[in-house]
């Protein structure tokens, strides 16, 4: 990198970021530990969770993407690659923040305060026992135990972090030695790696997320989140490629057609989300199953007939979150115009995070004086939701400010790069 004043602004922003975002987790771990003599003291953790779950779900995105590209041996986006390469510097960081998760509860003698199953001492709500002598954790148990949770993330992370430092070592390294053959491990890897990819992030979605209520069977969950955050991630990076061009980083090289063609992949994907979340709802709702259908019940109503504040968040879903981007989308100059472009982008991401809110946030949370002995934990955004992910952004943010000033702007030896720079529509 030449211009020394990009090197002392993305300086200046990547520790403005880690400051903010040490100041943000600390804030976030006071409500984790203040909120444990709350009535629920799982919600501290799922603001946690909630922060990290959607920058994991946009660094994850931009791994898919950039493997899909290789294999395909996509020649238009190799600027954008880049961009891509410098965010994925973040999962190392990402899973030294999921640690609290575990450790913190295993400090405070709690170990089942989120994951339930993690205690099998935990009461089930409703007053029907305790987890261990749940039949329906008895078959789980071999799989959802403590060693096993652990092993399977440690096993999660080794692949996110090490597809990632390949992917990213190789791509640096042309720019010093120009050698084509880094291009071509890339390739070989990417063709393993997302087969290897593909199964650690759905099963750490499964681990992480669909087991907060052991309870659910649904094998499209997984998909789920790969269509989310695909869409996250083609937002998040064009909002940064579009910030560094106009900021002078990348000045002259991200053009319009390469907006297009991010903005036809931000289509695809929105009638894919779309498509894999009515499949797993009407196929549950044909099945007609117990087992199933009550993790849709309990985003509907309180278990007395009335609708609760999760109803009007599903159609937000419906509405927000697939109808008004897939229709925006729909039009050539949404996909082109700058200012339109980061609106749906930005407004994308807002409900991303609301869609992971409606996966996470319900639950029955004991209360002996309830009717059924629980009541179903509504939608709410707590101080403690906006520290967490602004927290877990600072670190994001600094991390890819360091790998920024490791590499050039663009990987201007590799063999693609011209075939880039001239995309046209």
């Amino acid at each position: 990198m030449s211009d020394q004043k990009d090197i002392q602004k993305i300086n200046s922003t990547g520790f403005f970021a880690l400051v903010i975002g040490l100041v943000a987790l600390a804030c976030s771990l006071y409500g984790i530990f203040s909120g444990l003599e709350s009535e629920d003291p799982a919600r501290g953790f799922l603001s946690w969770l909630i922060g990290l779950s959607f920058w994991l779900s946009i660094a994850l995105g931009l791994l898919f993407i950039t493997q899909i590209w290789y294999v395909f041996h996509a020649r238009w986006p190799t600027i954008i690659r880049r961009q891509c390469e410098h965010f994925l510097s973040v999962f190392p960081w990402l899973f030294l923040l999921f640690i609290p998760l575990f450790v913190i509860p295993q400090m405070i003698g709690d170990p089942g305060v989120l994951w339930k199953w993690l205690d099998g001492t935990n009461l089930l709500p409703g007053g029907q026992g305790i987890v261990e002598d749940d039949p329906l954790y008895q078959w789980k148990s071999i799989y959802l135990n403590s060693n096993a949770f652990i092993t399977r993330a440690v096993i999660y992370f080794s692949v996110f972090i090490g597809l990632s430092y390949f992917l990213r070592k190789w791509s640096f390294d042309t720019d010093i030695t120009g050698d084509i053959e880094n291009t071509h491990k890339a390739r070989r890897l990417s063709s393993v790696g997302l087969f290897l990819l593909a199964t650690a992030s759905t099963l750490a979605a499964i681990d992480w997320f669909k087991s907060l209520d052991y309870h659910w069977f649904s094998t499209m969950y997984g998909v789920w989140f790969f269509a989310a955050s695909m869409r996250a991630a083609l937002s998040a990076i064009l909002i940064y490629c579009i910030i560094v061009s106009a900021k002078g980083y990348m000045k002259g090289t991200f053009k319009q057609a390469h907006r297009y063609d991010l903005g036809c992949m931000m289509l695809a994907f929105t009638i894919f989300w779309a498509y894999i979340s009515f499949s797993q709802y009407f196929l549950i709702y044909n099945a007609n199953i117990p087992e199933e259908t009550y993790w849709y019940n309990i985003r509907e109503h309180d278990g007395y007939g009335v609708k609760n504040s999760w109803w009007a968040i599903s159609l937000l879903l419906i509405f927000a979150h697939f109808v008004i981007p897939f229709l925006l989308l729909l039009w050539y100059k949404t996909k082109v115009v700058v200012s339109r472009l980061i609106f749906v982008s930005v407004w994308i991401l807002a409900f991303h995070l609301i869609d992971l809110y409606w996966n996470l946030i319900p639950g029955k949370v004991i209360d002996a004086t309830a009717t059924h002995g629980y009541y179903i934990r509504q939608f709410s955004v707590e101080i403690f939701d906006i520290t967490a992910i602004i927290g877990i952004g600072g670190i994001c943010i600094w991390s890819v400010c360091r790998s920024m000033l490791k590499a050039e702007p663009i990987p201007i030896k590799d063999p693609n790069i011209l075939k880039s720079l001239n995309h046209s529509e």
